[in-house]
């Protein structure tokens, strides 16, 4: 006798497919906003019903994919973090996220964040993901000599730069300093963080 699966299994395995189709399909990339949900539904073979069901909108689709996007690159990154230092980690960062294959992750990105600053209970397990490269960062600060406050602070601060530049980028592409990452890290420079990697 097989196994008997709640409705709340059943309904993560089937959401979970359907994501995974989402990403098959457009890769790296993610729908355009002007893009229907009935639209995106026929590109993966699917009906619109089964998608408004398990993301209830476009937007909650875009997140979905978004977090999952992030996560992988979260793992790539993360072997980035162990094996570096603070600075590694941020031109790694970087590097990942201006890649021109890139671009359409990151106008979705930022339109999904201003549907979250208006309705950050619709998009909980989106605006809680945000905060995983300051955890990281964050993380190699304290390793490379600074306390958890103050490492917390270079991090977030770090970040938000980032993400404020990658705005810059989409609405104005071509604006933003051809030396941003130094840029980014001098705001560092007169910290007491070692900057080679410390000794095992």
């Amino acid at each position: 006798m097989g196994v008997i699966l709640s409705t709340s299994e059943r309904k993560g395995s089937a959401r979970e497919r359907l994501l995974a189709r989402l990403l098959d399909t457009f890769g790296e990339a993610l729908p355009p906003p002007e893009m229907s949900l009935r639209e995106i539904a026929a590109r993966i073979e699917t009906s619109h019903a089964l998608l408004r069901y398990h993301f209830g909108s476009l937007p909650g689709v875009l997140a979905a994919m978004l977090k999952t996007q992030r996560s992988r690159d979260n793992q790539a990154l993360l072997e980035a973090a162990r094996q570096g230092t603070f600075d590694d980690f941020v031109v790694a960062i970087w590097r990942t996220y201006t890649r021109p294959e890139q671009l359409s992750r990151a106008r979705g990105f930022f339109y999904v964040v201003g549907l979250a600053a208006h309705g950050p209970e619709d998009f909980r397990e989106f605006v809680e993901s945000l905060g995983d490269l300051t955890v990281m960062l964050s993380s190699l600060a304290e390793r490379e000599g600074l306390g958890t406050k103050e490492a917390w602070d270079v991090a977030t601060v770090t970040i938000a730069t980032i993400r404020g530049l990658l705005l810059q980028e989409v609405l104005a592409p071509g604006t933003r300093p051809e030396d941003v990452v130094t840029l980014i890290l001098r705001m560092r420079e007169d910290r007491s963080v070692p900057r080679s990697r410390p000794e095992r």
